[in-house]
């Protein structure tokens, strides 16, 4: 379990170094700045590099990927323009792994599977549509699940990806009748009481695009009941 070596300003941050900073986010939490004008993840970070460092003028900081803003875990910035296009190429090449955590109410079909399907955009009410074969302007979308616990009204499914694609894990796991906790938008039925879908980018592993050391870090996850029956 990764230590938080910081918690100022509700920034959660999990490791860091002179090239790379990852940081735990929180639900609500934008990485980048959108029409909303709220103020995002990158500028808090950028905040803590300045004061922590006294860095006089502006801080450089590079956005490597995101998370949908209701959904919480590791979040990775590069601090130098140099290892951005690093970080990019280990994105790319898919020579990061990321796994993710979902609570779900409705038990998946198999206790573990690949789904493969075909998603498609729908950018006027920013939500994507699962197909069982290719379509006009779809991309294609891999997942792995597996059930890693029951809980009394739920299960706990650990998700790796192979494509990264616009909400993929939301539209997957609705399209076999197993939507995320929290997410109407999904199929869900109801809300959580902080707006947030119960989804949680858990860990992430890869070799320092700099120091060819390995990193691993793991997100601890949201405070409550049923997260925390998770652990149990």
């Amino acid at each position: 379990m990764s230590k938080i070596l910081s918690n100022k300003s509700n920034l959660h941050v999990l490791f860091e170094d002179n090239h790379i900073i990852i940081v735990n986010k929180r639900a609500g939490d934008i990485v980048q700045g959108d029409k909303t004008g709220d103020k995002p993840l990158s500028d808090v970070v950028k905040e803590y590099i300045k004061d922590k460092y006294k860095k006089p003028g502006n801080v450089y900081l590079g956005t490597v990927h995101r998370l949908d803003r209701p959904t919480t875990g590791l979040v990775i910035f590069a601090k130098t323009s140099k290892v951005l296009p690093r970080l990019n190429k280990l994105f790319l090449s898919k020579d990061i792994k990321k796994t993710y955590w979902a609570i779900v109410k409705n038990e998946p079909p198999k206790t573990e599977d690949t789904l493969i399907n075909w998603l498609k955009k729908n950018p006027k009410n920013n939500k994507s549509k699962a197909y069982s074969k290719e379509v006009s302007e779809s991309k294609k979308a891999i997942l792995h699940y597996k059930v890693i616990k029951k809980l009394d009204n739920y299960y706990v499914l650990e998700i790796n990806l192979e494509t990264g694609r616009h909400h993929q894990i939301r539209v997957q796991l609705s399209n076999i009748g197993s939507p995320i906790k929290g997410d109407l938008k999904y199929g869900f039925d109801r809300s959580n009481k902080d707006a947030s879908i119960s989804l949680h980018a858990r860990h992430i592993e890869f070799i320092h695009p700099v120091k060819k050391e390995p990193i691993s870090v793991d997100a601890p996850l949201p405070n409550d009941a049923i997260w925390n029956a998770c652990l149990v």
